[in-house]
This record gives structure tokens, C-alpha cells and sequence, in this order.
């Protein structure tokens, strides 16, 4: 198969440009001449360069002069702008901007009772907070009670059946 293909093949596929073997000797002999022609390298360096090459280069570097110029990031300025505005801020939260105060008149009874109730507040912190002069046993003694008004609270505010169990 691949015999009958070879045999049926018109052009090779491959072209030399016209001329090309008539001119090939005289470009491969121009080559060649142009070659002996050329000594060596082309770039040469100077004699006992490299001997003096660091000599020089540390004489530049210290010639020329090395002060730069410095820019501090935090300059007394932009340190005194940041001060003023973290006082500015300070003095804000810190200073009351209303300025109210609490008194046991602007309290209101049930706020007062419901604390009383729900933190547990014992009768010894309560007795804490009365001087000798509040409690005198003239007040407590000399006190008469209604007896009805003394059975109604009993009856909606104590527990009758602790006092059963007891």
C-alpha cells in the first residue's frame, strides 16, 4: 500500500529558492574570511580593572554626600492634633451632659417596693438605713391597729397554711 503511494506522488513537497546552489559557495566563503578576520572577543576590559574596580566604587559612595532627608511619622504636630482629639473625647463622655439627680421624691413607690420584693433585701439592711432618733418605741408601743385592717392583711398577704404546718 504504501509502495503504490510513493510511485504515485506528482511533486516532493520540498522547493530550493532558483539560484540557491550557485550563490551557496560564495556566501559559506564570505562567512569564513569574515571570521579570520575577527581576533578573538570583540569587548576587551582595561588592564588591572578589576584590581581597582572596588577602590573606585567605594571613593564614589563615599564622595557623594549621604544626609537624606528624614520624615518622621509622628511629628509634634500631627501628635499634638491627636492629643486635642482624644481629650476633646475624653471630656465628652466624661463630663455628665445631663446633669439629673435621683432624689426619693422622684422615685416612685412601686419601683421602690418591687426593689425591695426581688432583691431579697433582708430587715437588717433595712434597719441599717433608719438612725436611733426613726425608731423609738414610743411609735411602735403607742400605735393602735383596727382589728379589721389587721385581719384583711393578714389574709392577703400571709400564708396561712405555713402557719398551719408550723
Amino acid at each position: 500500500m504504501k509502495k503504490q503511494k510513493l510511485h504515485n506522488i506528482k511533486s516532493p513537497g520540498f522547493k530550493v529558492p532558483i539560484g540557491y546552489f550557485n550563490s551557496f559557495e560564495d556566501t559559506l566563503l564570505s562567512e569564513i574570511r569574515l571570521k579570520d578576520t575577527l581576533e578573538g572577543q570583540g569587548f576587551r576590559t582595561p588592564e588591572g580593572y578589576f584590581d581597582d574596580v572596588e577602590d573606585s566604587i567605594m571613593d564614589t559612595i563615599s564622595s557623594k554626600n549621604n544626609t537624606s532627608k528624614v520624615v518622621r511619622l509622628f511629628s509634634k504636630r500631627n501628635l499634638l492634633y491627636a492629643t486635642s482629639v482624644a481629650a476633646c473625647f475624653i471630656l465628652l463622655f466624661s463630663l455628665p451632659l445631663l446633669n439629673t439627680k435621683i432624689t426619693w421624691d422622684s422615685l416612685d413607690t412601686e419601683t421602690v417596693e418591687n426593689y425591695i420584693m426581688n432583691e431579697n433585701v433582708g430587715t437588717y439592711e433595712i434597719a441599717a438605713l433608719f438612725n436611733e432618733e426613726d425608731l423609738e418605741e414610743v411609735d411602735f408601743v403607742n400605735h393602735t391597729f383596727n382589728e379589721e385592717t389587721l385581719e384583711t392583711y393578714l389574709l392577703n398577704h400571709l400564708n396561712i397554711e405555713n402557719f398551719i404546718i408550723e
